[in-house]
């Protein structure tokens, strides 16, 4: 991973039960990534839920997206 590149995470199933639900939404209504992007994480398959941790002056944002 590159210094400037935010983290990425992959998000178990239950995780990502429980992301959706809090926010209402479900998979095919988050933005999408495609497998593949050279910034996924590695191990990552279709229709799994990535979590990206960007820093912006000191306050960490979290962007969710599923894999396509």
């Amino acid at each position: 991973m590159h210094v400037l590149q935010p983290k990425q995470t992959k998000l178990s199933e239950e995780e990502t039960k429980k992301i959706l639900n809090s926010l209402n939404l479900s998979k095919s209504q988050l933005p999408k990534m495609l497998l593949t992007d050279l910034a996924i994480p590695e191990g990552a398959n279709i229709g799994e839920v990535i979590k990206i941790e960007r820093k912006e002056d000191e306050k960490i944002n979290l962007y969710y997206r599923v894999v396509v």
